[in-house]
Parts: C-alpha cells; structure tokens; sequence
C-alpha cells in the first residue's frame, strides 16, 4: 500500500506533516510493502482556496491513501473519485503518521467533514 502524507520537507519518517494537503510543499509517499520513500514536490501549493488539483502531481504514484490534517471537499472527492481515500491525523511527523495509519483507527475525511476553509485545523 502506498500512503501519501503532505509534508513541510521531504526528511522522510522525521518531516513534519503540512496542515493542510493542498497547500503541502511536498507529498512524501510511503510504500508499506517496498518501504521506499518517494518525494513529490507540490508545484500547485500556492493556489487559490477550492482550486487545489491533487491529482495533477499524484496520478503517476498510484497511491492507495492520503492522511493529512486537513483537507478541503472537492479535493477529498477528486481523490475519492480516483479510488484513493482521505484520513485525519494529527501527528507530529511522519514516523507517528504511519503508525497510526497502520493501526487502522483513522477517521476518514468526507465531502461532509472536510474543511471550509485554510484555518480549519
């Protein structure tokens, strides 16, 4: 399973997750079953708010999962419209990220529980 975690840098188990996944400058990429690190620079982090376009840098990593702090509607439904699905964490870095997405205890993000706006988390 490849886990996709919006990160502050790309220092792999010890990066600091982004608060929120549109705005990420990188999307570190964690294969469960491999467990390579993969680094996807955000060239769309400065967008404006709804306008996020998640798959444009993520289509080619096939990724099974995303587990951010926080995440906006259309991005959740354009990620759950590509077979991915949206987790909440609030860990302190990626290291505690993947322990709890391994645990299976996330609550997952919908289109009806996902942030408004930027300062919702």
């Amino acid at each position: 399973m490849k886990i996709c975690i919006p990160t502050e840098t790309k220092d792999g188990a010890q990066a600091k997750p982004f608060g929120h996944f549109g705005s990420a400058p990188y999307f570190t990429i964690y294969d469960t079953e491999t467990k390579a690190w993969e680094f996807v620079e955000n060239g769309n982090q400065h967008h404006s708010h709804g306008t996020c376009q998640p798959l444009q840098f993520l289509a080619n990593q096939k990724i099974d999962t995303v587990v951010c702090q926080g995440m906006g509607a259309r991005a959740v439904q354009k990620l759950n419209e590509g077979g991915i699905r949206v987790y909440r964490v609030a860990s302190d870095t990626v290291e505690e990220v993947l322990k709890e997405s391994l645990c299976g205890a996330l609550e997952e993000i919908t289109p009806a529980n996902a942030c408004t706006n930027h300062s919702c988390h």
